[in-house]
């Protein structure tokens, strides 16, 4: 797909998804070019790759192009996609590239609140470990894939994260949906909760008549979905792939694994990965590929080897005696399962949470949410508030006695 298109333009080509299109495009022998407001590790890797990279744009470079690829951040008013208009160049953006690439695979798209990259790179990984060559799309950096956020491969699947802002996923054209939870979060553009679970709810509509819908029994937020076809994981009596006995160690965590059809203990899933979330991120990518054919000692193989993934409870090194921990959680149920699985990890230690805010909207919205997530913390530190290019920036205006502090 996409073979015939020989120059590609990528805008905003530095971002951890554009950069994965870059890579995908490189491979299959294109000339890729792209720009961004300024270089980064990503676009260094790229330009290694064969990019022609331009620092803050050259619209110069559409001249030749046949495709210009852009991150949903970048305007209209952008002097390259205002120069792609004028000479009639073909325009996708990222989530309208990925939607126009899955019509071409049995695609598999993990959604949901938190944990959908690292559950997509699992799941990635298990469809690899069954010999399914599958193309995977993450929104991280997987040391298992030589090239990161991407694997390329020859099978049928496409596995991809599935971003839910602005509802960017209804771009997708899915067979199988895997939907970690649902919270509120992006309240820059969704109402509200309800609004949330009704994009939710018409992304889940894709799947009548076909595939099949893999859901967390566990999560208030999904519980009103339906589906035609669903499976459900989690700590529940009557869920269709359910973990009990958790046991947590220094360095190691492990649970038992039952399925409800036929009724059946399969075994432990040992995770070198800190976190109850983690045990239900691999039960949810078990029991996607468990649907899709592949066996439990294979998915418990794969994942008691997961070494985790970039800016995922990443160990980055010591200082002074001290772990060093990067986590790109930015919603106040990531930072509490984050807090929590460090005490797990090492337990009896000091936690030091350093956090920075991601965009001024979010942290307004759930700013009660934060104060008692950070609260979790024996130390807290807050720089500025990182400002998000291409997001909303503003809120809506709420009374000061609205805000949901504790």
């Amino acid at each position: 797909m996409f073979e015939e298109f020989r120059h590609v333009h990528i805008i905003g080509v530095g971002g951890i998804g554009t950069s994965a299109i870059a890579k995908l495009f490189l491979a299959k022998g294109a000339r890729v070019t792209g720009s961004d407001r300024q270089a980064s590790a990503l676009t260094d890797e790229l330009v290694r790759h064969g990019l022609r990279f331009a620092e803050g744009g050259d619209p110069s470079a559409l001249a030749t192009a046949d495709l210009v690829v852009y991150s949903a951040a970048v305007p209209d008013t952008d002097p390259e996609r205002a120069e792609a208009a004028r000479l009639g160049v073909r325009q996708l953006s990222y989530p309208q590239f990925l939607g126009e690439l899955s019509r071409g695979y049995t695609t598999i798209a993990v959604a949901g609140t938190n944990g959908k990259s690292t559950v997509t790179a699992m799941l990635g990984l298990l469809l690899e470990a069954a010999g399914y060559d599958p193309l995977v799309i993450v929104g991280s950096l997987v040391p298992g894939f030589s090239d990161g956020n991407l694997r390329l491969g020859a099978g049928r699947f496409l596995v991809v994260e599935a971003c839910e802002y602005r509802a960017h996923m209804l771009n997708l054209h899915p067979e199988m949906i895997v939907l970690t939870n649902v919270e509120e979060d992006h309240l820059d553009y969704f109402r509200d909760l309800a609004h949330i679970q009704d994009t939710f709810q018409t992304f889940l509509d894709k799947m009548k008549g076909k595939g099949l819908v893999v859901l967390n029994a566990d999560d208030p937020g999904s519980a009103g979905f339906h589906a035609d076809r669903v499976v459900r994981y989690g700590t529940q009596d009557g869920a269709d792939y359910m973990v009990e006995n958790r046991r947590t160690a220094a360095g190691i965590q492990s649970a038992l694994v039952r399925r409800l059809h036929p009724p059946e203990p399969l075994g432990d899933l040992a995770l070198r990965v800190p976190g109850a979330f983690n045990i239900m991120n691999a039960l949810a990518a078990t029991a996607a590929a468990m649907e899709l054919g592949v066996p439990f000692e294979t998915c418990a193989r794969v994942l008691k080897q997961f070494p985790g993934i970039w800016r995922r409870f990443e160990r980055v090194g010591t200082w002074n005696g001290a772990d060093v921990i990067s986590d790109y959680g930015h919603h106040p149920t990531a930072i509490r399962a984050t807090v929590a699985a460090a005490r797990e990890f090492f337990p009896g230690r000091r936690v030091v949470l350093c956090f920075q805010p991601h965009q001024h909207a979010r942290t307004k919205e759930l700013f009660g949410g934060f104060v008692e997530a950070l609260a979790e913390a024996d130390a807290v530190v807050v720089p500025e508030v990182y400002e998000v290019a291409g997001r909303t920036e503003t809120t809506r205006t709420f009374p000061a006695s609205s805000w949901r502090t504790p």
